[in-house]
C-alpha cells in the first residue's frame, strides 16, 4: 500500500500534469475563423455587393415594363451583363422583400454576370461568390466567368434550390470548365486549367430556356456578394 507521503507526491504530480495539459491546450494555435482548411489563405474581404432595384416604369408592373436595364443596378462600380439570344426579356421582380432578376420568359439559356469597372477579380482559392437564388422545376444554375481575352467559360458545379430562395456559395476551384459560345450559350469543349487569377466578369448561367409563369422552369437571382481580391485593370 502507498504511504501517505507517496500518495501526496502522486497527487501533486497529477496536478502538475493536468496544469501542463491545460496550458498546452491554451497555447495551441487557433485556426483563423475565416480559413476553411489547413494551409488555405484567409478568405478575402467583401469586394462588392449588389441588391437590385426595379427599373423606372409607369403603371402596374408587367413582363414588358419590368425588363432588365442598366437602371436595376444600385452599385455604381458594377456593370450587369446579360447573355443569351432571348436575354432581353429577363425581368426584375420582387419576392420576400428583395428584388431579383427572373429568367422565366426567356426562350433561350441566360447568363447574368457582374463586372467591376475598376478591377479584374482573383477567383482562385479561397474566393467565394455568395448569391440568394431560386431555381424552379428542374432548372439548375452553373458558375460562369469571362476571361480577359473575352472568352466565356462555364463550370460543371450545379446549384439547385428546389423552388426555395436560398443563399448559396460558389467556390471556383476544383471543378471542370467548358467553353461557352457567347451568342448562343452552347457549351463547347473542356477548357483545362483556366487562369482564374484575373477574371473580367463573374456570374451564373441557366442552360435551359424558361417555362413562363407559375412553377415552370426558371431561375430568380437576388442579392449577390463577391469575396475576392481585386486586380487593378
Amino acid at each position: 500500500m502507498l504511504s501517505t507521503r507517496s500518495l501526496g507526491r502522486l497527487l501533486l504530480s497529477a496536478c502538475f500534469l493536468a496544469s501542463a495539459l491545460v496550458a498546452a491546450a491554451q497555447n495551441k494555435p487557433v485556426p483563423d475563423p475565416v480559413t476553411q482548411k489547413p494551409g488555405m489563405r484567409p478568405r478575402p474581404p467583401l469586394l462588392y455587393s449588389e441588391a437590385w432595384r426595379l427599373p423606372p416604369h409607369t403603371g402596374e408592373p408587367t413582363d414588358e415594363n419590368m425588363r432588365v436595364t442598366p437602371a436595376v443596378v444600385t452599385n455604381e462600380r458594377i456593370e450587369l451583363k446579360v447573355y443569351g439570344p432571348d436575354a432581353s426579356v429577363v425581368r426584375a421582380a420582387e419576392h420576400e422583400g428583395r428584388i431579383d432578376l427572373w429568367t422565366g420568359m426567356a426562350s433561350s439559356p441566360v447568363a447574368l454576370t457582374l463586372r467591376d469597372r475598376r478591377n479584374f477579380v482573383d477567383l482562385t482559392d479561397p474566393a467565394r461568390l455568395s448569391w440568394i437564388v431560386r431555381t424552379n422545376a428542374i432548372h439548375t444554375l452553373h458558375p460562369v466567368v469571362k476571361l480577359p481575352d473575352g472568352s466565356l467559360i462555364v463550370g460543371d458545379r450545379q446549384v439547385i434550390t428546389h423552388g426555395e430562395f436560398l443563399r448559396v456559395e460558389v467556390a471556383f476551384t476544383g471543378m471542370r470548365w467548358y467553353g461557352l459560345d457567347p451568342k448562343r450559350l452552347v457549351v463547347l469543349a473542356e477548357v483545362r486549367n483556366p487562369d482564374l487569377s484575373r477574371v473580367d466578369e463573374v456570374g451564373l448561367i441557366t442552360l435551359a430556356p424558361g417555362g413562363g409563369h407559375g412553377i415552370a422552369g426558371s431561375a430568380n437571382l437576388s442579392n449577390v456578394e463577391l469575396f475576392a481580391r481585386p486586380v487593378p485593370r
